[in-house]
């Protein structure tokens, strides 16, 4: 049923910002207008209007539905904040990641701090007791085995302890010595691993005059480490000498032997026949050890050197995240 024309009833809306006025004149003109702005929206096949029928007029029929400027902006806003969201999500997986980098470098070097302290020990025990224990060149006299497990033991501990506080507490400064002691420990190992297959002929030359110098201090006052790096060598070798048992020959001055030289150890045994002592020279003995065990000691060499670099990497990564933090909170 068709309202009349000439009904004067009032019709109530929401007040708007285009107007103050919150009821309809009698032309109907303002609703009019409001139904066709939202005719196409809200039924304009029906002609009504939130359940008011009315008579649309020409420009209510032309009238197509246009969305507000605003949409434009909200579009804006959401593009706006899927990129945050997309960029938060990845800096979430820098930051774990990091995290991740930042607990294994501190698990690792506790590992070798608590290693350097072991070794550390082991040296100090060895230097106390044994006093220069594996000594073997005359040139180098300090070069004994517990000698070498101090200064190892103590660059280990230092390199650790370094690298231990720097990850845990993301200081730039201990990050920055950790990754240069580090680099300059990993630069001389290669330099002297490239010097010695340079010079391999060179070294090995000199390592057997120097060894046969060093059998003029066995059994010498204060030798003690060099004497019992000899009697080892000999015992578990089985050989005599650097080249032959002659060898032993000149620092006697007569046809004797250590008893360490001996087919069947007892007391002056090398004073006897040389039919009851070591043949094999040590020096190609343990020389062929080695290159039995060439692949042992490869394998052990790379690791180290895989270690190192993994360690010099983290220490750089977690270096550059920390300076990048500081710059961006500055």
């Amino acid at each position: 049923m068709r309202r009349s024309s000439t009904d004067e009833s009032t019709y109530h809306r929401s007040p708007s910002l285009d107007s103050k006025d919150y009821s309809f004149p009698h032309d109907g003109g303002a609703f009019r207008r409001y139904s066709s702005m939202y005719g196409g929206q809200f039924g304009a096949t029906s002609n009504s209007f939130f359940g008011f029928h009315t008579n649309p007029g020409p420009k209510a029929t032309k009238a197509k539905y246009t969305s507000p400027k605003g949409n434009k902006y909200v579009v804006f806003y959401l593009d706006l904040s899927f990129i945050f969201l997309l960029e938060l999500k990845r800096c979430s997986m820098a930051q774990n990641c990091l995290q991740c980098i930042k607990y294994l470098m501190f698990i690792f070097n506790l590992l070798f701090w608590l290693g350097g302290c072991g070794i550390l020990g082991v040296g100090i025990w060895l230097a106390v007791t044994q006093g220069n224990f594996a000594t073997l060149s005359s040139s180098f006299p300090s070069l004994s085995a517990a000698n070498l497990l101090i200064a190892t033991g103590t660059i280990i501990m230092i390199v650790g302890f370094l690298g231990c506080v720097g990850a845990i507490r993301e200081n730039k400064c201990l990050l920055l010595s950790f990754f240069i002691l580090l680099l300059i420990i990993f630069v001389l190992e290669l330099i002297m691993v490239i010097l010695f297959f340079v010079y391999t002929d060179k070294i090995d030359s000199y390592a057997r005059q120097d060894l046969k110098r060093g059998l003029y201090l066995y059994g010498t006052e204060g030798n003690v480490g060099l004497t019992n790096a000899w009697s080892i060598i000999q015992t578990d070798f089985r050989c005599c000498g650097v080249a032959n048992y002659t060898d032993w020959f000149e620092v006697y001055n007569a046809t004797r032997v250590p008893d360490s030289c001996c087919l069947e150890f007892n007391e002056n045994c090398g004073l006897h026949s040389p039919g009851t002592w070591w043949k094999d020279p040590c020096y190609d003995r343990v020389k062929a050890w080695l290159h039995e065990n060439l692949l042992a000691v490869g394998i052990f060499g790379l690791c180290t050197a895989l270690v190192q670099i993994l360690g010099l990497s983290f220490a750089m990564t977690m270096y550059c995240q920390v300076v990048k933090a500081d710059t961006y909170y500055a």
